[in-house]
Parts: structure tokens; C-alpha cells; sequence
């Protein structure tokens, strides 16, 4: 890649202090980039991803009609597995380390982690639940209510940070269920690498698709990490996106442009 492309995704000097400060408060960090759509083929090619071995999943968002949570920096999100197991999550995106609980903190479903892409970064914090895919199913379908997907400490975390005229209970149970959107994820370990990259492409009903490559590491060994993908992915001839639209964000694009 020409020199000039590589520093229009560097991070910018100015925010690498505010990138270290983060990274001492983050549980883990992930290190991404997003493939532009025309060159989705020729890239599960190159990397050597095998498609029949993806695994299958559904995502749904919960939000309302207007996307509020979303603008808010909060997100709700339920996902089915290959398999029958699933999770929910509830995620605060920015999230500053320095403002959360300690007792947060120390719940194993709590982690921080820090997003990197090409010309960016961004924190966030994400409260997992274990459940299975018809639990999943249910609340999305409106057979069972949102907060019975949810734990305790979601619901409280959820309350904590979501707009006060849908923080109650009731108006979380009112949310909009948005999707499902078709996933397939997949898992690679190349020997040029020494971490494993995870592949997932997005699969959205108008035809657009959001590809990502991604791969996780601890906090002091981030930098490394990115050099190491960012080698590996220009000796395969990957093309980065020019806009670096994470996969949450191309979702929320499409609901809005979609939203009965």
C-alpha cells in the first residue's frame, strides 16, 4: 500500500497519549480493519478463510424507532450460535475506564476493551450474559420480555446509561427489535501469524455486506499486534477500506435507512 494510504489510517499523534492512557484500564484489545465490499472475494481468498467452515449466526439489535440508544452510545444486542447457545450484551460505547464501578470491574460478564482501526480508536464497556438461541428467539419474536434476556446487573447497567425516558423497565421492554442480520463468522491461525484472526462477514437484507477482520491480544502487546496484521494482510494484497464503518455502525446505518 502507498505511503500516503498507510498515514491516512495511522492513528493520529495527537490521540496516541489518550490510546495509552486507555489501554492501562482495558481488559483486552482488539485490533481491526474493515475491507471495502468490492474486494470481500478476493479477500476471504487470499487469507485463506474456507467458508463451509464459518459459523452461522443471527444477530438482533433492541433499540426504538428513532435509534435513540444508539445516539446515546448504548447498545443492546442478542445473538444465536451455531449449536443452540447465544448471549446478550448491553454495551457503553465511549466508555471512560476511569468512571466505571469498581465493582463492575470486578464481575467476570464486565470487561473494557478497546476498538483499534485504521485512523482511530474507541473504548468501550460490554456486560455479557450466557443464554441459549431460543431464549434469544423469544424476546426477539415478543414471546418472553426483553429484561428476562437480561440479568440483574445488565438491567442496572443499562438503567445507568440509557436516556432517562427509556431507562425504566417498562420502556426497555417496549424496544424495537431490529434484524435478524445473517452472520458467518470464522476462525483462522496462520503460521506467519503468532495470534489468531477472526473473519466475520455481515450479511444485510438489502445486499450490502460488512467484512472484518479482527484479531485480540492484552493491552502491552497491541501495537505489536497491529503491525503483525497490518504485514500480513499487505503481503495478501488486502485493500482497506477508505472509511472504516465497524460493524455495529453499517447495522445502525441500515436500520435507519429501514426503519419499518
Amino acid at each position: 500500500m502507498p505511503a500516503a494510504a498507510h498515514d491516512k489510517t495511522r492513528i493520529p499523534r495527537a490521540k496516541i497519549a489518550e490510546l495509552l492512557k486507555r489501554i492501562k484500564r482495558a481488559d483486552s484489545v482488539e485490533v481491526k480493519v474493515v475491507v471495502p465490499m468490492s474486494a470481500h472475494r478476493a479477500t476471504i481468498k487470499s487469507i485463506g478463510m474456507d467458508p463451509i467452515e464459518a459459523e452461522p449466526r443471527q444477530v438482533f439489535f433492541f433499540d426504538t424507532p428513532k435509534l435513540d440508544l444508539y445516539k446515546h452510545g448504548l447498545m443492546v444486542r442478542a445473538r444465536r450460535i451455531q449449536g443452540g447457545g447465544g448471549d446478550s450484551v448491553v454495551k457503553l460505547r465511549p466508555v471512560n475506564p476511569e468512571n466505571v464501578r469498581e465493582e463492575l470491574r470486578r464481575s467476570d460478564r464486565f470487561k473494557i476493551e478497546i476498538d483499534a482501526l485504521p485512523g482511530g480508536f474507541v473504548c468501550s464497556g460490554s456486560f455479557t450474559r450466557r443464554c441459549s438461541a431460543q431464549q434469544v428467539l423469544d424476546a426477539a419474536n415478543g414471546k418472553t420480555r426483553l429484561s428476562s434476556l437480561l440479568s440483574k446487573g445488565q438491567c442496572r447497567f443499562f438503567k445507568e446509561h440509557a436516556p432517562r425516558t427509556i431507562g425504566n423497565k417498562t420502556n426497555m421492554n417496549a424496544l424495537l427489535t431490529l434484524g435478524p442480520l445473517f452472520v458467518l463468522k470464522g476462525k483462522l491461525k496462520p503460521k506467519q501469524l503468532a495470534r489468531g484472526l477472526t473473519v466475520e462477514l455481515w450479511l444485510f437484507p438489502d445486499g450490502s455486506r460488512n467484512l472484518e477482520i479482527s484479531t485480540k491480544c492484552v493491552p502491552n502487546e497491541a501495537f505489536t499486534a497491529a503491525a503483525e496484521l497490518r504485514t500480513f494482510l499487505d503481503a495478501r494484497g488486502v485493500e482497506i477500506a477508505a472509511g472504516q464503518e465497524t460493524k455495529t455502525a453499517a447495522a445502525m446505518k441500515f436500520f435507519a435507512a429501514h426503519r419499518r
